[in-house]
């Protein structure tokens, strides 16, 4: 690791964040953060029956508004098959990325250093399953120092929801399966209310609090199935989450379960260095819950706001706080919205904005200065909706500019036309992580 990256790792865990980085937030805090303007996005896409190739891949957009193919797709990497293309992280050098598919729980990491315009499949792992011991469905892949820690969402006994947390060196060497505490095995942690169901989907860190935090999602035997038909079907709709487990960090022992109802999503961590809480909203409740160290040093759950009307499923899926911890964005998948949320007082955040995108809308990735918004539009092969009944883009990429009071686009990419797929999570690439200059003009390619 170069000098200058250490320094930005360093200060990273030492402040939590600086006003000077233009970054995508909710990243780790081990992570080198890229200075200026962003280069590339770089959209783990899901292979579509009858679309291009029909396999995964990455696929680089160049959203320099300097650069010669602005707006463009520069490259696009397959990977052989469908796998149900999920999730993708960066180490905390950021040199490679690492991309995972929910159903063959592959996990292909991609070299972007080399050449950030065209990144290039570096190595794929296909024994998560067997070297973890039975975890299956690798979502999450978060940096810590050196290493790469990967949540699961399922298990090879029942394909239920019981699962647990796997770790890796930067290299792809397994190091260790860490089991989500359950009923039958609370592995020393203290159950604070109804809820001990094992069941996993996000990590995240507060590093100076020694504290680790994951949420809960569903099994293999759900996200796999038709939505209309699980919706229906009232013992599916039994098999989700309820959980956040609040872990040792540097033990990776879990310490207290905080039951937070309704399938518990996405965790996104404050950054100030005197914040002590997080949020994460739920699936099927339509809840922005807090999850806060209070006064004595104990971690609890606290639903903080409703998101939208539950009644009609809006279905909260990704979302992201701002630098300066003042908003919150939050994307409802059913709805096609986008809402921000003033949290100030994160006991009590605000509905400040709403503005629908699209037929239906997954992740969110803002800069670090919070003038640029991402948007895609994917969530599971068999969720995601098929057609629009108003002519919109069922999937796509969209870069709009943030001024605090609307949203002006910038660009969008029909995925689907451009014979590419179903655009899921997306990541920032810049040259100068890597003591790169740009070229004067990226050919498309």
């Amino acid at each position: 690791m170069s000098i200058r990256l250490l320094i930005t790792t360093a200060t990273a865990l030492l402040f939590g964040f600086s006003a000077v980085w233009a970054d995508e937030t909710c990243m780790s805090p081990y992570m080198a953060k890229i200075v200026g303007q962003e280069d590339f996005v770089y959209i783990w896409t899901l292979g579509m029956e009858g679309v291009g190739d029909e396999q995964d891949k990455l696929v680089t957009v160049d959203v320099n508004p300097s650069s010669p193919s602005y707006g463009q797709v520069v490259s696009s990497t397959s990977v052989g098959g469908r796998n149900e293309a999920h999730h993708s992280g960066f180490t905390d050098d950021r040199r490679y990325l690492w991309a995972s598919g929910l159903d063959t729980s592959k996990i292909f990491i991609f070299d972007v250093h080399t050449d950030p315009a065209a990144p290039t499949l570096h190595k794929t792992i296909d024994d998560f399953v067997s070297k973890s011991g039975g975890v299956v469905g690798p979502h999450t892949s978060y940096a810590l120092p050196g290493r790469m820690m990967l949540t699961g969402l399922s298990n090879n006994q029942d394909h239920g929801g019981r699962t647990g947390m796997v770790e890796y060196t930067n290299a792809g060497e397994y190091i260790a399966t860490y089991w989500m505490p359950t009923d039958d095995d609370l592995g020393g942690a203290v159950k604070s209310g109804n809820f001990a169901d094992g069941y996993g989907y996000d990590v995240r860190v507060l590093p100076r609090r020694n504290v680790m935090l994951t949420s809960s999602f569903t099994g293999w035997n759900n996200y796999m199935m038709n939505m209309g038909l699980m919706m229906a079907d009232e013992e599916a709709m039994k098999r989700f989450g309820n959980t956040v487990v609040v872990w040792d960090l540097h033990a990776r022992t879990p310490k207290k379960i905080l039951d937070v109802p309704g399938a518990p999503l996405e965790i996104r961590c404050a950054w100030g260095s005197q914040s002590n809480y997080c949020f994460t909203t739920t699936a099927l409740t339509s809840q922005i819950y807090l999850l806060y160290e209070d006064d004595a040093g104990e971690w609890q759950a606290e639903k903080v706001a409703d998101i939208g009307d539950a009644s009609k499923i809006p279905l909260p899926v990704d979302i992201s706080i701002s630098s300066d911890d003042r908003h919150l964005w939050v994307n409802t998948w059913n709805d096609g919205k986008v809402r921000l949320f003033d949290i100030t007082d994160p006991h009590a955040p605000v509905q400040v904005f709403e503005q629908q995108l699209g037929e239906q809308i997954n992740m969110v990735s803002q800069s670090w200065d919070g003038e640029r918004v991402y948007f895609t539009s994917s969530l599971l092969a068999n969720w995601d909706k098929t057609s629009s009944a108003t002519e919109q883009d069922v999937q796509y990429f969209k870069l709009y500019g943030w001024d605090g009071n609307e949203l002006t686009p910038r660009f969008s990419l029909d995925f689907i036309e451009a014979d590419l797929g179903s655009p899921h999570q997306m990541r920032f690439g810049a040259y100068a992580l890597y003591g790169l200059r740009a070229p004067e003009q990226v050919s498309v390619r």
